[in-house]
């Protein structure tokens, strides 16, 4: 007896689950609004160009209008096994036309289609970002403008080295914020690029126009070469890059944040919807937005990783092996772009503790660096100095006194260069001596303040 009718079953589950293996529906679903939009001018260049009539460009057009309206009310039904967004979008575009449908793939493949709606959704995103970027850029600056007169001590190694402006310290990731913003302007260039009219690998049999297509859907250029249009995801790779870039951004001043709020910093205070309490401790109150933030830096440069990893050893031209470009991206927008929502609501509720900043910018020996500058200025090599002032911290670290307290004649012991203007060495006229460009002086930080206005609405 025959067992083939008992194994068909088992045939039949082990075909469901290889479909299901290479469904993408889930996740591309997300670039309908590209898809439909592609098409609806691919459509239109076809009967500029003869190779549609005008009768099935309208069909068409008016088809994939009705089923963008089905998909943004949620009446469309999305069918896994057509596998991806283009054949659920196709399929139902047959039937609403019926075999008029067929026609919108002329001259188009899925391999330039999806290159198409990738770059378009990665362009869109970039918009978002730099705009999100921006907003947080005023953020920075309005905090900056707001205290822009409190002194806290800066760091290396995380021990207190100088005094310098709260304002300074923001404005050092308006900077990067900058940079960052730089980063996705170039990554937008090199993805504002038309792929569509590729075909497959080796470019298409009919006379197109290409130019017509890149100007209606807003590219600037069109790709100089079929199979590398179709192959390339640099722009995945350039995007990932700026966000992971960003997100390390993000994730530093996070981790400034935290520790700031410690009662060991008690230098800010978060705004109380952006902290949460804790299960067992009623007295806290946990930074974990800024902690949040943080650790999503970490999926981020996974998502570069993955990418970087997938691209390394593909052969030319379209594997189906692309078809992962679209979950670390989609994961990297929607984590980036939360992140930035939060910090441009929560920082400008921070609350800054401004007699707690000019006690830690007071204390240590954050002004040895001016007084070794005060003996240089009197004639000592400055590698001289330091090893003074050097010794100078030590003896009052030894008999727990600031600078302030130590005598005239104990100076003295270290050098009789000193004198009482030693004296007028404070955290006030270490910071005003910060006067070179890009330096923490008042004068500096204003100018800087202001030309970060002046950048932002240019």
């Amino acid at each position: 007896m025959s067992n083939k009718k008992d194994r068909n079953p088992v045939i039949k589950e082990l075909s469901d689950k290889v479909g299901d293996f290479t469904v993408s529906l889930h996740y591309d679903r997300r670039l309908y609004k590209q898809d439909i939009k592609g098409s609806i001018v691919h459509a239109s260049m076809l009967c500029n160009q003869k190779i549609i009539t005008l009768p099935d460009r309208d069909a068409i057009l008016t088809g994939l209008l009705e089923i963008e309206s089905e998909i943004e009310t949620g009446i469309f039904t999305w069918r896994p096994e057509l596998e991806d967004i283009h054949m659920n979008i196709e399929n139902r575009l047959h039937e609403k036309i019926g075999s008029v449908a067929g026609k919108l793939h002329t001259a188009r493949s899925r391999n330039d289609q999806i290159s198409l709606d990738m770059r378009m959704y990665a362009k869109d995103s970039i918009t978002i970002v730099i705009g999100q970027l921006t907003d947080l850029q005023r953020v920075l600056l309005d905090l900056a403008s707001q205290y822009n007169n409190i002194i806290i001590p800066g760091y290396t190694h995380l021990q207190k080295a100088q005094p310098v402006l709260l304002a300074h310290h923001l404005m050092a990731y308006f900077e990067m914020l900058t940079r960052d913003k730089t980063r996705f302007k170039e990554a937008y260039q090199r993805t504002d690029i038309l792929p569509l009219g590729s075909g497959a690998l080796a470019g298409l049999p009919y006379d197109l126009d290409r130019s017509y297509v890149a100007r209606k859907l807003g590219f600037s250029g069109i790709s100089g070469n079929s199979m590398d249009a179709v192959s390339d995801r640099d722009f995945v790779i350039d995007y990932l890059s700026a966000a992971s870039i960003c997100m390390m951004h993000i994730s530093r001043l996070s981790e400034e944040l935290i520790l700031w709020t410690t009662e060991e910093f008690s230098l800010i205070k978060l705004p109380a919807e952006y902290t949460t309490g804790s299960s067992i401790m009623p007295q806290k109150r946990n930074p974990d937005f800024a902690e949040i933030s943080r650790g999503k830096t970490g999926r981020v440069y996974g998502n570069l990783i993955s990418m970087l990893t997938i691209l390394k050893g593909l052969p030319m031209t379209y594997n189906r092996d692309l078809q992962e470009d679209k979950e670390g991206f989609f994961d990297s927008h929607d984590t980036l772009t939360s992140v930035l929502e939060v910090f441009v609501g929560m920082l400008p509720g921070i609350y800054v503790n401004s007699e707690k900043a000019r006690q830690s910018a007071e204390g240590g020996m954050v002004l040895a660096t001016d007084l070794a500058d005060y003996l240089v200025i009197k004639g000592v090599p400055f590698r001289e100095a330091h090893g003074i002032i050097s010794e100078l911290s030590d003896y009052a670290s030894i008999n727990h006194k600031m600078f302030s307290e130590v005598t005239l004649e104990e100076y003295r012991n270290f050098s009789v260069l000193f004198d009482e203007d030693v004296y007028e060495i404070s955290v006030e006229s270490s910071i005003s001596s910060r006067n070179t460009v890009g330096g923490t002086s008042f004068k500096m930080v204003q100018q800087a303040i202001k030309a970060g206005y002046q950048k932002l609405e240019g």
